[in-house]
């Protein structure tokens, strides 16, 4: 088994100044490149990247030993391994340069899907740097190239989702930023994150949530561990403001709005989300009231949501124009026909309400058709 002077060399130096835990990595890459087993020293490559105390040992294995066989390796994960060293550049542009040239050498009809996984990538590092222009070309092609693909490796997908989810948070467009990170989340395993990763990432999702002036459902984060990660820390109240605009409790809202001094965008916006929080209250009213009387009065609504009785008809059009509800305005009776209202999602407490109007009204049918077979026992004979 022969193997090069100078790899042989570099892993001997290299093993002996890394920390006595990872120098069994060493001796297992020296044996490996010198069987030629790629895929066995490529999986071995990969584990020896995601441990800790491998950080600033990474960039000179690459250098000087990684990339005497990468040609050896699935081009994907050639891409993966690559984009680990990128990371630890403290220079973006030298990141961009390392992408730009692997993507050059991947363009071939065999390996577009690695060169897509390069390309969007180093348009990530274009977002780094604060081009978004650069970094649109790059999803706008992915994306392109992507669709003419019969099959793709998950991680391209992930790839492309992060990049276009980072991107929308730095134009601050709330909801494709919402959607494109539930997608990436959607594609990963959440142990592959850091803690601190997971964190931001719920941060973020649940200020786009509240933010976004065309998301009124906040089910597919309320039901996502992804919000755990909040649990324990000085975020933990982002979870219960989510809670209190999902079941449109206007008193939660008016008490956790205190913490809008630790986020200044919700402070910027308060007078955003108390409408949002209002429209989401006329939800949350007219969800349990349709199944009772499709009618309800200004009034009512009023003292529900906490208005003056002159502003109750400029939100309820307000909800007609955004789709949340469908019905129509009788002006002169100051009443709202309501026909239909978007579907909710329930937590505990508004699944034990909805079971105990279920129960009210199988009581009411059950005492009609008592009175019906009283009234007119031929009937049931």
């Amino acid at each position: 088994m022969d193997i090069d002077n100078a790899v042989a060399e570099f892993l001997e130096v290299e093993g002996k100044r890394a920390p006595a835990q990872l120098q069994p990595y060493y001796q297992d890459f020296q044996q490996l490149y010198a069987s030629k087993l790629w895929h066995q020293l490529t999986l071995k490559v990969e584990d020896f990247t995601r441990q800790p105390e491998a950080e600033g040992l990474v960039v000179p294995l690459y250098e000087h030993f990684i990339l005497d066989w990468e040609k050896k390796m699935n081009p994907v994960k050639s891409v993966l391994i690559a984009l680990t060293v990128a990371r630890q550049y403290h220079d973006y542009q030298r990141a961009l340069d390392l992408l730009q040239e692997i993507q050059g050498n991947l363009d071939h009809d065999d390996t577009r899907d690695a060169m897509i996984l390069a390309h969007l990538e180093a348009g990530h590092f274009y977002l780094l740097m604060g081009n978004l222009d650069a970094t649109a070309e790059a999803m706008e092609k992915a994306e392109k190239t992507l669709d003419t693909f019969n099959t793709v490796d998950p991680v391209i997908h992930a790839s492309f989702y992060r990049v276009s989810a980072d991107y929308y948070k730095a134009k601050a467009e709330f909801a494709e930023y919402y959607k494109n990170a539930l997608l990436y989340l959607a594609c990963i395993s959440l142990d592959t994150l850091s803690t601190a990763e997971k964190a931001e990432r719920a941060q973020d999702l649940a200020l786009a949530a509240l933010l976004s002036d065309k998301i009124y459902n906040f089910g597919d984060l309320l039901m996502h561990p992804i919000l755990d990660a909040l649990k324990g820390t000085e975020q933990a109240w982002l979870c219960d403001i989510l809670l209190a605009f999902n079941s449109g409790d206007i008193g939660a809202f008016e008490t956790l709005s205190s913490h809008f001094s630790k986020q200044p965008i919700l402070q910027s916006h308060l007078a955003f989300l108390r409408q949002k929080v209002c429209l989401m209250t006329l939800i949350e009213v007219m969800f349990k009231r349709i199944s009772v009387d499709r009618r309800m009065s200004f009034e009512e609504i009023a003292k529900a949501i906490r208005l003056p009785l002159e502003e109750v008809e400029h939100l309820v059009m307000k909800a007609l124009s955004l789709g949340l509800i469908r019905g129509s305005i009788d002006q002169v009776d100051q009443v709202v026909n309501v026909q239909w209202v978007q579907p909710r999602y329930l937590d505990k407490k508004q699944i034990r309400n909805m079971a105990e109007q279920l129960s009210q009204w199988e009581d009411k049918v059950r005492k009609i058709a008592s009175e019906m077979e009283d009234d007119t026992p031929e009937l049931f004979a």
